[in-house]
């Protein structure tokens, strides 16, 4: 029996693959059949005919794709949505869709020519009328969903879409009767996974694997309990039938390579209406403002990337170009996100690009109180190594201690307000915490093309390549350290044993007589094995001229632990004679300050070893301060707290033989790192090497 579900079809009198506009069509140019294409169309219509009523809208010479009735636009009772089309090859379909609603007593909308919004294809109806499945990321544009809540008067969910071969919604996602929802979640990203499984009960959702999701088994139309589609596997077909559904299999291979299938083919114009039920959308859309050299530095095209990334949508409103290369550019960027959650995602990545609010939307920043020590308010602001200002009464704050991973915290003083980052646990009661992201901004350095290329730090690219000619980065960290220390600068090393196991001890040892290291930060092992070689030749029990194991060479690291225990510290044994060479020797003798941080692992440990974890971070955030470059010799786990206590500025060197290390350390989001990717004791002789061409022995000023 025919229900009064209707459906609007296109015959495909003018079908064919005639473009490229989705990866389905690639390679299949003209190579469809036409006598097959419509003796499956004639198949679909007469099964469809079968269980509902269907229309036909004439087709028209020149717009192939017309057969796809889906994408002519969005029905809710007599209103519609019509359809504006991304790609020139289908804008000349809206016309003939837009004169048949009109002639069919529809109420028709038009959304802005610049706002791609495709029909049916990117927007499903919950088949009990409870809210609008709306989907974005490839053909439809994220703001068209406030224009579908508002005309519609319906509850709009965002689903992104992140699968090009799925590039439209109801290609991966097809809401069945009873609340059922048959959808390939590897189609969406985590957000709109979340909120699916959020919205519809586990008991109702049919995850489909890949298999069946290429042959478009969710590109199905729903009569009732009537599932009509391509094809599908039988453990599908088993599900389906389990919860009451009857399947109705219709090739449609011809359809499948220009990227469609049954609901493409069709739109459902009788949706009815749930009176109690309103408007509500949840996308959220900032205006910001982006100045500097946006091309040449490439911050507008990571800006545009992180917002598409992250979920979000943009739309570029103004961009002024500087007119010479030492001119800045500007630009206006219309920021959407289908949640304020995915928006202050979005935002917080953007405040570290600089972007900034427009000066009649800034608004102060939002503030939460600390009520327990060592604990942030749920929604704090996650601090980054920029320089930071947030807007409190009106005016423009510096944040104080700027450093990764942190909270701001406000508090009040006897010379007013003061905003400082401060890791969680140092939080106190009292103290105002910075949540969300409004009135927050970074202070970035605008530098011009000819500037930044007459950097003698030049290779400061925040980039790894096992490629880059080692004696090149060499020679340009030899020059930077010989800069520092004639300016009375401070250079930061923290090292690892594999620097005395690979010879680079001495070279290490060198830098530091020679006044080019003013601070040594590690742990237990780097001086552990430095002093084992100084005492006992050998490090790892290998002695390191023959490279050879010694034997009872493993136990020789516990013997020197040992005798510094005895002496009571490094400088002691220094002192008495004990130790006469090395890293920890040199640090001494040069009142080098060091500190070595324990762990659970540690032999010993040395008494200067400081085994309280929160003392030895505090110890190395002090010895930090003022850096002017780290080098981070092959200790990924100390190097990466380094980098998490360093502000922006300071120039950063990492090197290790690893290039997954290496890729770890130089990507911790700062500007003015890189990653060298050889033997830590080859780069430290290369070092050594090439300073001795630089400049001559240092000694040191005497009275």
């Amino acid at each position: 029996m025919t229900s009064q579900i209707r459906y609007l079809m296109c015959p495909p009198d003018h079908y064919d693959v005639d473009y490229v506009i989705n990866p389905w069509m690639e390679g299949n140019i003209h190579k469809s059949s036409r006598d097959r294409a419509v003796q499956q169309w004639h198949q679909l219509y007469h099964i469809l005919k079968e269980h509902a009523i269907v229309d036909l809208v004439p087709p028209q010479k020149g717009w192939p794709d017309m057969v796809f009735t889906a994408n002519a636009g969005l029905v809710l009772g007599d209103t519609v949505v019509l359809s504006r089309f991304l790609h020139k090859e289908r804008q000349g379909e809206e016309p003939y869709f837009k004169q048949w609603f009109e002639e069919n007593g529809y109420k028709v909308y038009e959304l802005p020519k610049d706002l791609p919004f495709e029909g049916a294809g990117d927007a499903l109806l919950d088949r009990e009328g409870r809210w609008l499945w709306a989907g974005y990321g490839f053909r439809s544009e994220l703001d068209s969903h406030p224009y579908l809540a508002k005309w519609l008067d319906i509850e709009v969910l965002s689903l992104r879409l992140i699968d090009d071969r799925f590039y439209h919604l109801d290609t991966c996602f097809c809401p069945l009767t009873d609340g059922y929802l048959l959808y390939y979640p590897a189609a969406f990203d985590s957000y709109s996974n979340r909120l699916i499984e959020m919205r519809v009960a586990p008991e109702k959702r049919i995850a489909i694997d890949e298999a069946d999701a290429v042959n478009f088994a969710c590109n199905a139309v729903n009569v009732d309990r009537i599932v009509i589609m391509n094809k599908a596997s039988n453990p599908l077909k088993e599900r389906l039938a389990n919860v009451g559904f009857e399947i109705i299999e219709t090739p449609l291979t011809e359809f499948l390579k220009a990227g469609g299938a049954a609901k493409c083919l069709t739109l459902r114009v009788t949706e009815p209406v749930r009176e109690e039920l309103h408007a509500n959308v949840s996308v959220e859309s900032r205006i910001l403002r982006m100045e500097g050299h946006l091309l040449d530095a490439g911050l507008i095209n990571r800006a545009l990337d992180l917002i598409v990334d992250n979920g979000g949508s943009f739309q570029v409103l103004n961009f002024n170009l500087g007119e010479q290369r030492q001119s800045t550019s500007a630009a206006e960027v219309k920021v959407s996100a289908p949640s304020h959650e995915v928006m202050e995602e979005i935002i917080s990545q953007l405040i570290d690009l600089g972007a900034v609010d427009l000066p009649q939307d800034e608004q102060d920043v939002k503030l939460e109180p600390v009520t327990i020590p060592g604990v942030a308010p749920d929604d704090f602001y996650v601090s980054t190594i920029y320089p930071t200002e947030v807007r409190i009464n009106g005016e423009w704050v510096i944040v104080h201690n700027q450093r990764m991973d942190g909270a701001i915290a406000i508090s009040q003083t006897p010379q007013g307000l003061v905003a400082q980052c401060k890791i969680l646990r140092d939080l106190e009661v009292g103290e105002q915490v910075v949540v969300d992201v409004q009135g927050i901004r970074t202070i970035r350095k605008t530098e011009s093309r000819e500037k930044r290329n007459a950097e003698e730090f030049s290779f400061m690219s925040s980039g790894v390549s096992s490629e880059r000619r080692v004696e090149l980065v060499v020679e340009q960290v030899a020059w930077e350290l010989r800069k520092i220390r004639d300016a009375g600068g401070k250079v930061v090393v923290t090292a690892g044993p594999v620097v005395i196991h690979t010879g680079g001890g001495e070279h290490l040892s060198r830098l530091i007589r020679e006044g080019y290291i003013q601070a040594l930060l590690g742990g237990n092992a780097i001086a552990v094995h430095d002093i084992e070689q100084s005492i006992m030749g050998t490090s790892l029990g290998v002695d390191m001229k023959r490279g050879v194991a010694v034997r009872g060479g493993h136990r020789h690291h516990l013997k020197v632990i040992n005798t510094i225990r005895r002496y009571g510290s490094i400088a002691k044994a220094v002192e008495a004679g004990i130790i006469k060479s090395g890293v920890m020797y040199e640090c001494v003798k040069n009142n080098v300050p060091f500190c070595l941080a324990g762990s659970i692992r540690d032999d010993g440990p040395l008494p200067d070893t400081e085994m309280d974890l929160i003392k030895a971070q505090a110890k190395y955030a002090e010895l930090l301060k003022g850096a002017e470059m780290i080098l981070m010799l092959s200790s990924m786990l100390h190097s990466i707290g380094v980098g998490n206590m360093t502000p922006a500025g300071v120039k950063m060197v990492c090197v290790d033989i690893n290039p997954a290390v290496v890729t770890k350390l130089s990507d911790r989001g700062s500007v003015e790192s890189v990653g060298v990717v050889t033997d830590v004791g080859l780069f430290l002789s290369l070092l050594t090497k090439q300073l001795d061409k630089l400049t001559s022995p240092y000694t040191a000023k005497m009275g």
